[in-house]
């Protein structure tokens, strides 16, 4: 059985070698589908890349990498998720790839 996912979760996704972080609202996520953003162990801090430390994940968040991803036909497994202020700052920074002038 499939569980609830959240903005905010991290995922370890079938056939995607890195961690996810899901950047999508919850109603969004209702429908199976997420949008996601990788998170790479090495790089560096910067206006689309966040760093983020949890008890099972330590890398940086590639908000420039966008992805739609069918969650119905990939297994995934939660593995961690992050507080409110870093999902904040993150959801910020993939709103600011869409802010008008």
């Amino acid at each position: 059985m499939k569980h609830k996912i959240n903005q905010g979760d991290i995922l370890k996704i079938e056939n995607i070698k890195i961690p996810v972080l899901v950047v999508s609202k919850d109603f969004f996520n209702k429908t199976g589908e997420i949008i996601g953003c990788p998170i790479f162990e090495h790089g560096e801090s910067g206006a689309l890349r966040s760093k983020i430390s949890t008890d099972c994940v330590t890398g940086y968040v590639q908000c420039e990498k966008l992805k739609l991803l069918d969650m119905n036909v990939r297994g995934y497994k939660k593995i961690d998720r992050i507080n409110m202020p870093e999902i904040i700052d993150i959801t910020d920074a993939v709103q600011s790839i869409f802010d008008y002038i």
